[in-house]
């Protein structure tokens, strides 16, 4: 693509869902390509919302904290050496052709882990992206507490826990019940997730600006 934007990766996120199916969630950084703009308080952006409509979880990734990318900056390294090194290509198509060539044969190679995950469903046939529909389901942000035991998100400073401080939060927010619940989030132990606490969030309804 000429340039990244959010636009582009919603048309490339459903190429690829088209062909793949949908998963249960997608993991994103903050960048505003994903997240949309940081200015302004209950700002969703077209990809979360892209996420929601297809009933696929959105899930932030905490700032600052490159562990939770490592999967996806792994993967990057590998098509960089694999793909971007080793091939000259003269032409964007040739990269294209280079590329598809090595995801097939990644994808072969994984195989058995993908068939492992639980089985995903198809874009519906007659799906259309309504950018103004209103929200409903779930987006999930990873956040470290401050020293106050707050967590910012989506603009807003929530006290969630005096006694779990510079620590590791996961924040579901819940569009169609109008709450956000607070989870402890260890490291070391990622199945046991304590309730922290569940506070009300009534997003004011805002008409989407950017361009169709």
């Amino acid at each position: 693509m000429p340039q990244p934007s959010a636009k582009a990766t919603v048309d490339a996120l459903l190429a690829h869902w088209r062909e793949q199916g949908l998963p249960g969630y997608a993991q994103f950084d903050n960048d505003t390509i994903f997240q949309g703009a940081h200015q302004f308080a209950d700002a969703v952006g077209r990809v979360s919302r892209l996420c929601l409509a297809l009933r696929v979880v959105p899930v932030f990734a905490p700032p600052r904290e490159p562990g939770f990318q490592n999967p996806i900056e792994g993967f990057n390294a590998l098509w960089q050496t694999k793909v971007w090194q080793r091939h000259h290509c003269r032409s964007v198509a040739a990269l294209e052709t280079v590329s598809a060539r090595y995801i097939l044969a990644h994808r072969a190679k994984t195989a058995v882990r993908r068939e492992a995950a639980p089985q995903r469903r198809r874009v519906p046939a007659h799906f259309t992206f309504d950018l103004h529909a209103p929200l409903a389901g779930t987006m999930i942000f990873i956040r470290r507490s401050t020293e106050q035991g707050d967590v910012n998100l989506l603009g807003h400073n929530f006290r969630i826990a005096a006694n779990w401080l510079h620590r590791l939060v996961r924040c579901e927010v819940d569009f169609t019940r109008q709450h956000i619940r607070f989870y402890a989030l260890r490291r070391r132990e990622p199945a046991e997730q304590q309730l922290l606490c569940q506070l009300p969030y009534a997003r004011p309804h805002k008409p989407f600006t950017g361009a169709p």
